[in-house]
């Protein structure tokens, strides 16, 4: 089934307890995300948008509210269910790339399809193809530690689609690149994004990423302050 909406959320909120203090990270969000929409989420430091990340990639519950990915709502699945959905239908980008540092760009991919059960020769396949298609077919076997940040980075890429997920999620994905390499990689998720038609959600500092999104979600004070598409942004610049 195609749902309209890869992510909802309703009425979402995350807060955290300090003595007699409550920390609002999150604070009455409602969100619709369509399937196949790239999405930035700017704002900030300490407005709300790792937490927002976490929250939709099931990472973390909230104090209060809902979270729907393909229209199932992930805070009434137990560890096991909420394991199996994260597999199989979000892939995870981060900042730090958080590649197995023994492992070859090969089998860093090749990881995610084993939870799943995907055959080894299947495996194999798909990982190639998939480093391929992030320009690293000549480097399957090179290691982490032999590879540049913007090489990681296309790893850890292939790795969040090794399951055909319908969502990706990018923490700060060009946070440790250089410029150019950084755009590189914006340029990349888009490409991907036309191809593949895979949801993408960035939470980001990188203004770079306004230029690829079609739609630039601005929290402040752990609420929407407001959602602007690519063209409006452009009418403001």
């Amino acid at each position: 089934m195609r749902y309209e909406y890869t992510v909802e959320t309703e009425d979402l909120a995350k807060y955290y307890y300090m003595g007699k203090y409550v920390i609002k990270a999150l604070d009455g969000i409602n969100l619709k995300i369509r399937r196949g929409e790239y999405v930035s989420i700017m704002g900030p430091s300490g407005s709300g948008k790792t937490t927002l990340f976490n929250m939709i990639g099931g990472l973390d519950r909230p104090t209060r509210g809902k979270v729907y990915i393909d229209e199932v709502d992930i805070s009434k699945l137990d560890a096991y269910e909420l394991a199996w959905l994260r597999a199989r239908k979000i892939g995870y980008i981060f900042q730090t790339f958080n590649l197995i540092p023994v492992l070859t760009a090969l089998e860093n991919v090749m990881l995610p399809m084993i939870f799943v059960g995907t055959p080894r020769e299947q495996r194999i396949k798909k990982a190639t193809e998939l480093l391929s298609a992030v320009g690293l077919g000549d480097r399957l076997h090179h290691k982490p530690g032999e590879l540049s940040g913007g090489q990681q980075q296309r790893v850890a890429i292939a790795r969040a689609l090794a399951n055909d997920p319908a969502i990706v999620l990018a923490d700060e994905p060009t946070g440790n690149l250089d410029l150019h390499t950084g755009l590189e990689i914006i340029n990349l998720l888009r490409t991907l994004n036309k191809e593949k038609g895979v949801t993408i959600v960035t939470a980001t500092h990188d203004l770079k990423m306004i230029d690829v999104s079609d739609r630039i979600i601005y929290l402040r004070d752990g609420k929407i302050d407001r959602i602007e598409t690519r063209a409006e942004v452009t009418v403001e610049l």
